[in-house]
């Protein structure tokens, strides 16, 4: 693995609640220069992100039903629509966690509102983000399933706002799960969440996880470079 090849690995992603029009700005440059995948900003900020990664492979991304999940599925299907005709390249939503694990009805409610936003989305990628520190690790195969049979492009872990991030553990269990539905060839993994260390990036990945999402994907870089070399 190279630097480059690791870059390509992470959204470089901010979302906190007081993220400045300059930060996002730094943000997409910062991405651009190191050559991540995408760069997942909030809905209000997407218009920016579209205009500064415009012309390059850096994909403008946003969340959806962020960062509860506990609004009808209905306003997540408009929140999509909304953020691709502002020029998302994919999308990150939050399940219902609340719905998921009310009882048996849980597995239904999840596929019904996955299903929803998929359609809504059409050819752009899905990434359905189940907050794995809110379940029981039977419960994150449950949703990991469910998610990938309703058509999401990835499973992610975490919105970065609840008690912890993805851990190795979370991977390898939603890994086995979306193998066990025949999805893996369709269904891939983003971990996120608290990323922060090069160790720790490269333990999801040797655990299965195909993308991960970090505001800290400069320094990562910069600590495999100072390791590697290249």
């Amino acid at each position: 693995m190279s630097s480059q090849t690791l870059a390509a690995c992470f959204d470089h992603t901010l979302l906190r609640a007081d993220a400045t029009p300059e930060q996002i700005t730094s943000l997409c440059a910062e991405a651009l220069q190191l050559g991540c995948a995408a760069v997942c900003v909030n809905p209000a900020y997407l218009p920016l992100a579209v205009r500064e990664l415009e012309g390059s492979p850096v994909l403008p991304i946003t969340v959806i039903g962020f960062p509860l999940g506990a609004v009808p599925a209905s306003w997540k299907v408009e929140e999509t629509r909304r953020a691709i005709d502002m020029g998302g390249r994919e999308i990150d939503m939050v399940i219902n966690v609340g719905l998921l694990v009310a009882g048996p009805e849980g597995a239904r409610n999840l596929q019904e509102e996955v299903s929803a936003v998929v359609r809504a989305a059409g050819e752009v990628p899905v990434k359905v983000i189940i907050e794995t520190a809110l379940l029981t690790p039977e419960l994150i195969g449950t949703a990991s399933r469910v998610c990938a049979n309703a058509g999401a492009a990835f499973v992610k872990t975490s919105t970065g706002f609840s008690s912890r991030g993805a851990s190795v553990d979370d991977i390898r269990i939603i890994a086995a799960a979306i193998k066990d539905a025949g999805r893996d060839k369709t269904c891939r993994i983003k971990a996120s969440g608290g990323i922060k260390s090069l160790d720790q990036a490269l333990s999801l990945i040797e655990a299965g996880a195909h993308r991960i999402g970090s505001s800290g994907t400069v320094s990562v870089v910069r600590e495999f470079v100072q390791r590697k070399g290249t």
